[in-house]
């Protein structure tokens, strides 16, 4: 494999809203993320990427954006953030911007004029056709719920969203729209970001009949990814985006992707790919209820390890995958995937070891370093999302009662990851000193920054030495560039690899189980290199794993 610059690096996903606010309005800011840049850089992060933070109506959280060329005023100014720019590069960390390009939002000039003249210049910047026989042009149902498609009052015609109907979807078709995007891309390029993370691209292609499909609920409607599904031929789009763009400035690219067909993952992250990485959402992906939320079920452990090891083992040849546990699309790893009796500071560590060591760019979300929580709501008023509120709703059509509605909410928000940024335990979490735009977690009390930097044992503590281990000199390599290696898969409870490189061999063990477990192995002259519990118990042929306890050898 070509070697490049991000290769043993660590990432480390900030959502700016929930961050840090440093001028009083209860909204996390640039300036808040300047004056944490040294708490990142201890931490051992060297690409930070920010979600969001363009002039938008913030309807679906910054993913709607009304233009690309401006900060929002709420988190600032281009002078903060060419500042931002300039502070990050003095502590050689590299700052990835979020580029959302299957939409904009409604509120965007070109929108504007596109609604005024559906026919016109505009109009085909868009996905405009006319309905039929009184009804949407087809039978698609959006991400968040509720038809794809928008009627323009006073017409015949709709408009395609395949998120909320405040994000019209991006004609990828069109040379001179398609030429705007481009020019936007390379101008923050120029500006001197490192690249991006790529939101729902997978979805930029369209067929354009927009036929009908087999309905797959009982509203009449297909879900958008079967939509996604079937069609082909979105490589020859990423191609072209990536010559005209990321290319011509090395970027580091790191995409969004859900639904790519079996055989793509060469073209999408391969020596040559489309993108540098992408993320591995296949744990996430087995939460995914048939219909919503409200049928989907706990993850398995045994399915857990088995999707894990499957994307290892899938892209062994072809690149680097991008791993995480939680995302501000996802809730709280330490409550996916983690058995009740570990949701505490040993199985937080042991998660994370399992996740970090893993081949591929790891990415942690903030908060994930000091173990942060899924956050329980009161009522549904309390959760900002549109997707979680759409949620709800579809629970409650389905019969479910309003508590069993929000115990559903409770396990799945996307707003479990938006809580703010639990720094210490003055009120709002020394968040922020105004009123926050987003309830905090009542637990920051006890779990935040300030108590685990004086805490030895602390995960912050924890997470610093396990991010320091990727990159040591003497483990750098093998952590890197190694094999993973699955052991002991046929044992109930265990998540067990080695990375294995030029007669080198790192072992990481993990019980997940309520029980003692010993695992026989040819483990002679081995050396603790991190240990989540106070005693490792092992010896030439075995080792002894307490419940919750993670080794690396």
């Amino acid at each position: 494999m070509k070697k490049q610059w991000w290769h043993d690096k660590v990432a480390y996903q900030i959502y700016p809203k929930s961050f840090y606010d440093t001028n009083e309005d209860g909204i996390g800011d640039l300036n808040g993320i300047i004056s944490k840049l040294d708490y990142l850089k201890e931490l051992g992060i060297d690409i930070i990427w920010i979600s969001p933070i363009y002039q938008s109506p913030f309807v679906d959280q910054g993913y709607d954006i009304s233009d690309y060329y401006k900060i929002d005023e709420r988190f600032g100014t281009m002078e903060e953030f060419d500042t931002l720019l300039a502070e990050a590069k003095k502590r050689n960390m590299y700052i990835v911007m979020d580029l959302v390009i299957n939409h904009c939002s409604d509120k965007h000039e070109w929108f504007q004029k596109a609604l005024k003249d559906p026919e016109g210049e505009y109009g085909d910047y868009f996905y405009f056709r006319k309905g039929k026989n009184g009804n949407p042009p087809s039978n698609y149902r959006s991400y968040f719920g509720g038809s794809a498609w928008e009627k323009v009052e006073g017409t015949d015609y709709y408009y395609l969203h395949m998120f909320a109907k405040e994000q019209p979807d991006l004609n990828w078709n069109n040379p001179k729209m398609l030429n705007e995007l481009y020019t936007m891309i390379n101008w923050w390029l120029e500006k001197g970001v490192a690249g991006f993370r790529i939101d729902a691209i997978i979805n930029i292609k369209k067929d354009l009949e927009f036929k009908s499909l087999k309905p797959d609920g009982p509203d009449g409607l297909v879900s958008a990814w079967r939509v996604v599904e079937s069609v082909n031929g979105v490589g020859e789009l990423l191609e072209d985006l990536k010559k005209h763009t990321f290319e011509k400035y090395q970027a580091f690219t790191v995409a969004e992707v859900f639904n790519m067909k079996r055989d793509e993952l060469v073209e999408f992250v391969g020596e040559n790919g489309h993108f540098s990485t992408m993320f591995d959402f296949s744990a996430h992906t087995l939460s995914l209820g048939e219909h919503g939320w409200y049928d989907s079920h706990p993850i398995r452990f045994e399915d857990f390890r088995r999707v894990i090891f499957d994307s290892q083992a899938e892209c062994r040849d072809v690149g680097f995958l991008a791993n995480i546990i939680e995302n501000h699309d996802e809730p709280r790893g330490a409550n996916r995937y983690l058995p009740l009796y570990a949701q505490n500071d040993d199985g937080i560590k042991m998660l994370g070891t399992i996740s970090v060591l893993l081949r591929g760019l790891p990415f942690l979300y903030q908060g994930q370093e000091i173990g942060m929580r899924n956050c329980r709501m009161e009522s549904i008023e309390e959760y900002d999302d549109i997707n979680t509120q759409g949620e709800y709703e579809m629970a409650m059509e389905a019969g479910l009662s309003k508590e069993e509605a929000l115990e559903v909410c409770y396990e799945n928000s996307r707003d479990n990851a938006r809580t703010p940024m639990q720094w210490d335990n003055s009120p709002n979490a020394g968040f922020t000193t105004g009123t926050p735009w987003l309830k905090v977690n009542p637990n920051y009390k006890t779990i935040n920054v300030k108590n685990q930097q004086e805490d030895k044992d602390s995960v912050l503590n924890y997470y610093k030495k396990l991010l320091a281990l990727r990159k040591s000199e003497e483990y750098k390599d093998v952590l890197t560039y190694g094999d993973c290696v699955p052991m002991f898969t046929q044992e109930p409870d265990i998540f067990a690899y080695a990375r294995e490189k030029d007669g080198q061999t790192v072992y990481v063990l993990a019980n997940f189980g309520t029980e003692k477990k010993t695992l026989t192995g040819c483990f002679k002259n081995r050396k603790v290199l991190l240990n989540n519990k106070t005693e490792a118990i092992f010896d030439d042929a075995s080792v002894t794993l307490e419940p919750a306890q993670v080794l690396v050898l």
